[in-house]
């Protein structure tokens, strides 16, 4: 795994720029804006050295931290118990003893519910990196209106998977692209952001709600999620649904490429503040920029207390972190010792995004509205991970030879 009328929230919201054939269900938020998607040097855990870490009990656990983590946790147990862990740590049955105690352990006894059923496990060296992410607010309206001109799309009928004709038989391996099927019947590249944004979507009737600004909605596609204030003051919850396929650019690293970024004349801060200004000064080398990223992402209403994480569950404040599942079970607990000390304490892993990739990489989710976005934006922090397993897996998974 995602303000002001949502600007005056998104100019805090990210501090500097980069450190870095079936219908389509997505499973993970886009990449983040200001990280590069970096490739993981083994596939998974699994190849990795696993060591302990010290005691659950010697972590520096706040009750209230360990208390909402115990509710987090819980609502992940039915995936911990039921699906696949693909980065190799565990099986399902590791944690259903925990699962079934969390069910009716105390909702005040977090921490000493940790203490008894987890073990602290160091995947590689444990040096950590973290960032932050929230949920948008922008203005939208349900139906088109004047001044409500930027269409929010569901997944069209015609996004598919298939493989194209000049890829030979023997090449066909893994999930097939996305795509759309050509008058001529062949499996095609879908359309990007440009194609969209001049009308190649428009009259189908799969708009389920309109933007006021382009700008803003840009930067909630890159989020995956957000609140759109409609005109009454209600507010529309929408969430991720899927992807056209396209590679994702982030716009700020093509800025810094073009010698956009610095503080000399014509140049701009690096900062979401900068890009946002430059975007507002120069509308049509802007929306040139925006369109250099061809990914665009479409959207379905919810009526969760939350937006939805990968678990298909709602993500909390403070409580849920997206993660590779490749390195980090879904659902297990994380602890961060970072030096952003608001990021410090008990984690639960609810959530990826295509820029989370490889060990000890993770996105801390911090909610909407207040001082979210300053949060997620100035959130770009180093320290140390320890991902919490079941009591014995440590040891088991040490006593066995390693994958090759």
């Amino acid at each position: 795994m995602q303000e002001g009328i949502r600007m005056r929230r998104w100019f805090a919201a990210f501090a500097t720029l980069a450190v870095g054939a079936c219908t389509i269900i997505p499973d993970s938020k886009p990449p983040s804006p200001l990280e590069p998607v970096p490739e993981a040097a083994v596939p998974s855990a699994s190849y990795l050295e696993i060591s302990k870490g010290q005691r659950v009990g010697a972590l520096d656990i706040g009750r209230e931290d360990a208390d909402q983590a115990l509710a987090a946790f819980v609502a992940s147990c039915d995936w911990l118990t039921r699906k696949e862990d693909r980065s190799g740590l565990t099986v399902p049955t590791d944690w259903e003893p925990a699962c079934t105690a969390a069910r009716t352990w105390p909702y005040n006894g977090g921490r000493a519910f940790f203490e008894g059923y987890f073990e602290a496990a160091r995947i590689s060296d444990g040096k950590a990196f973290a960032t932050g992410y929230f949920e948008p607010e922008i203005d939208g309206s349900r139906t088109r209106r004047p001044g409500y001109d930027v269409p929010v799309y569901r997944v069209p009928d015609d996004l598919v998977r298939g493989w194209p004709d000049e890829i030979p038989e023997s090449e066909r391996t893994g999930r097939a692209p996305l795509g759309r099927i050509d008058g001529n019947g062949r499996h095609v590249p879908y359309y990007t952001r440009a194609e969209i944004e001049d009308g190649s979507l428009a009259g189908r009737g799969i708009e389920i709600a309109w933007a006021k600004d382009p700008i803003e909605m840009f930067f909630l596609q890159i989020q995956g999620s957000g609140l759109l204030r409609l005109p009454g003051g209600e507010i529309m919850r929408i969430g991720y649904a899927g992807q056209n396929g396209r590679g994702y650019t982030g716009i700020g690293g093509v800025m810094r490429e073009r010698g956009l970024i610095g503080d000399g004349p014509g140049q701009y801060p690096g900062s979401m503040q900068g890009i946002v200004r430059y975007l507002r000064e120069n509308p049509e080398e802007g929306r040139a920029l925006m369109r250099s990223n061809e990914s665009w992402i479409f959207f379905r209403e919810l009526t969760t207390d939350g937006p939805l994480g990968s678990l298909g569950i709602p993500v909390r404040r403070g409580n849920s972190v997206a993660v590779d599942p490749n390195f980090v079970p879904y659902g297990a607990p994380v602890w961060l010792d970072l030096d952003r000390d608001v990021a410090d304490g008990l984690w639960i892993a609810q959530d990826t995004g295509g820029a989370i990739k490889g060990a000890n990489r993770f996105d801390t989710f911090w909610g909407n509205g207040g001082d979210a976005a300053e949060i997620a934006g100035a959130m770009s922090a180093r320290g140390e991970a320890l991902v919490l397993l079941p009591v014995g897996v440590v040891d088991r998974l040490n006593a066995r030879q390693p994958p090759r």
